[in-house]
């Protein structure tokens, strides 16, 4: 099935290479994805959509291009190699060259392990599958308030890869799957209203429903929703300690920690469109940005991970990347032409989400890391505080410093136990420093959410994880209103 894809980007490197390029690579991607919407119980859309093409970039007197093309024919990969070619002599860079990290050679062939594979499913089942959750859902005796926008999308990712460089590397990806639900939901009572979006997945296939059983968690999920809109009271203190959960430290953990540390990001290319980082001003293993307790690593190597592979989209082997250790930032996400700006190897973050997409620096599953402490141990000194279990907004400036994190369920703390009494809309509003300073402790455990991250121009939406342990303390938090 896929033999003449892999054929022709052998042949695109050997082309390529014969017209003089000193670097040359070629991504074979062969793509199908099935997708549902639901809103209100309603299909608003559904179907299945199967893509293939080539994907190219060289480095040609000095400069570099990209290019790509979809008909796969001998003639068509020529042009496109022509064509990039022509891009990089045009950018001038011939007295100062674009230059790549010196990385290990790499053959190799690996897959994401199925029981059951997506495309086997017909649309209609899946149609069925998800309807399924919708009327959990809709049920108006199972929650407190009427859950009024059920906006539900279910959607899985299947393809080959195929990767060769003209240094030796060559890649085959024989089989990937992603599995996702992403649910947007608002619970309406009579004293207001509340709302949450959230995604579930894994590398997985059609197994995750037996697996995972992600309704249960949505439908738990919704049900505290539902209870914050009924009886969610405005917290009076101005000053208070408090534990996030899970999804808040992962969210923290990717914007404050993952983006700032995108060495494009740092180097500028990303400052134009979506800013650059504080991390500009740190010395790399020396700088402080947070206490003893806080450990963020991203690591694409954690099996059936929504941020899972194995080898990015340069042929480097992917491993756990520590970015900041013990308070101390230690480590960024490079591609290989950001690792020989800084003399460093790349760090395997290199990904594109199409054939018809350069691999740019990314994320993977970024987390702050388990602690020792038990979830209760957190508790136990709290006279008077929160405990914010998940967001309902966030937000960031440009340089990844300035941050707001909202609460959608939150639960008065009280003389070390979580009452029933929830906390409305509790606002955490500190420098990225500051939140991360403010980490007393760590609890142990591990719960994961997919996310969709997007950067770049075309907009490449990512798959990541955005994770971390049961709990995370923090200490003496000045409430914003």
């Amino acid at each position: 099935m896929f033999v003449d894809g892999i054929e022709l980007a052998e042949y695109v490197i050997d082309y390529a290479t014969a017209k003089g390029a000193t670097y040359a690579e070629a991504r074979f991607l062969d793509t199908i994805k099935s997708g549902v919407g639901l809103v209100n119980g309603n299909v608003l859309s559904a179907g299945q959509n199967k893509t293939s093409g080539i994907g190219l970039r060289l480095i040609y007197e000095g400069g570099i291009a990209f290019a790509s093309f979809e008909t796969l024919k001998k003639d068509n990969a020529e042009k496109a190699v022509n064509f990039a070619l022509k891009l990089a002599k045009a950018s001038g860079r011939k007295n100062n060259p674009v230059v790549f990290s010196e990385e290990e050679i790499v053959q190799d062939k690996w897959s994401v392990e199925v029981k059951q594979r997506p495309i086997n499913i017909s649309l209609e089942d899946k149609i069925t599958k998800i309807k399924e959750l919708d009327k959990l859902l809709s049920d108006k005796d199972r929650f407190k308030a009427e859950i009024k926008g059920r906006n539900i999308f279910f959607a899985t990712t299947e393809y080959h890869k195929y990767f060769v460089n003209n240094e030796g590397t060559k890649i085959d990806n024989e089989y990937y799957s992603l599995i996702e639900i992403t649910n947007f939901v608002t619970a309406v009572s009579e004293n207001g209203s509340e709302q949450a979006f959230f995604s579930l997945g894994a590398t997985m296939g059609w197994e995750w429903f037996k697996e995972s059983n992600p309704y249960e968690e949505i439908v738990g999920l919704v049900s505290e929703i539902a209870k914050a809109a009924t009886n969610a009271k405005t917290f009076h203190k101005d000053v208070t300690d408090m534990v996030v959960g899970a999804q808040v430290a992962g969210i923290i953990a990717h914007e404050n920690a993952g983006h700032p540390s995108e060495a494009d990001r740092i180097w500028g290319r990303e400052g134009a469109e979506a800013g650059e980082s504080y991390v500009q001003e740190l010395e790399l293993g020396k700088s402080r940005v947070g206490s003893d307790a806080v450990t963020v690593i991203d690591d694409p190597t954690i099996p059936k991970s929504g941020g899972y592979y194995k080898y990015d989209d340069e042929g480097v082997k992917a491993r756990p990347r520590y970015l900041i250790k013990n308070g101390i930032f230690t480590e960024l996400l490079h591609n290989r032409e950001t690792a020989a700006l800084w003399g460093t190897k790349s760090t395997a973050a290199a990904r594109a989400t199409s054939y018809d997409r350069e691999p740019i620096v990314r994320m993977a599953n970024t987390f702050i890391a388990p602690g020792e402490y038990s979830f209760e141990e957190l508790l136990d000194d709290i006279k008077d505080g929160i405990f914010m279990k998940t967001f309902s907004e966030w937000n960031i400036d440009d340089r990844r410093f300035q941050s707001k994190y909202v609460g959608s369920i939150a639960y008065r703390i009280v003389n070390g136990e979580i009452t029933d009494e929830m906390i409305k809309r509790p606002v955490i509003e500190l420098t990225t420093i500051g939140l991360f300073t403010s980490i007393d402790a760590v609890a142990k455990g591990f719960k994961a959410e997919l996310a969709m991250c997007g950067k770049g121009n075309p907009m490449q939406g990512i798959p990541v994880y955005t994770a971390g342990p049961e709990g995370v303390r923090m200490r003496n938090i000045r409430l914003s209103r």
